[in-house]
């Protein structure tokens, strides 16, 4: 199991037990090693939340000896802007404001915005107006919370 797949079942339960999901984690080696870990509330995620994740987090990483040299941890709100990068994250972002640029143009479309409905099966659904657009995920070029 590598550092990230350990960090994910480590902070798990912390998460969890604050109402709050988890986004993505980093491990950056190059330079002075970095551990960040992005994390997510629908209501907006505070700096305190990030300062009980990152003591709590730092505990047991130290306990369990996992990072065997000098690093930092960073806890993390994934930004206004951020870029979605796996299937859980259009979930996770449901009813914010998204824009999507597809490979192959839509109606004559490469770009779209909306309001991010989830997915269903293979497609990422969002709403525009009243309309509900379906953007099969091998499509999307680049897709980006838009607030």
């Amino acid at each position: 199991m590598n550092v990230v797949e350990k960090v994910k079942e480590l902070v798990a339960p912390i998460l969890e037990s604050l109402g709050l999901k988890l986004v993505d984690i980093e491990f950056i080696k190059e330079g002075k090693p970095t551990l960040r870990v992005y994390i997510y509330d629908p209501n907006g995620t505070t700096i305190k939340q990030c300062e009980i994740v990152s003591r709590r987090l730092g505990k047991l990483l130290d306990d369990e000896d996992l990072i065997p040299y000098s690093y930092t941890l960073e806890i993390s709100s994934p930004g206004l802007n951020r870029k979605l990068k796996n299937r859980e994250e259009y979930e996770i972002f449901k009813g914010r404001n998204i824009k999507i640029i597809v490979k192959e143009p839509i109606d004559k479309k490469n770009v779209f915005t909306g309001i991010l409905e989830g997915l269903e099966e293979d497609n990422v659904l969002i709403k525009n107006n009243e309309e509900i657009i379906k953007i099969n995920l091998e499509n999307i070029s680049k897709a980006r919370l838009d607030d």
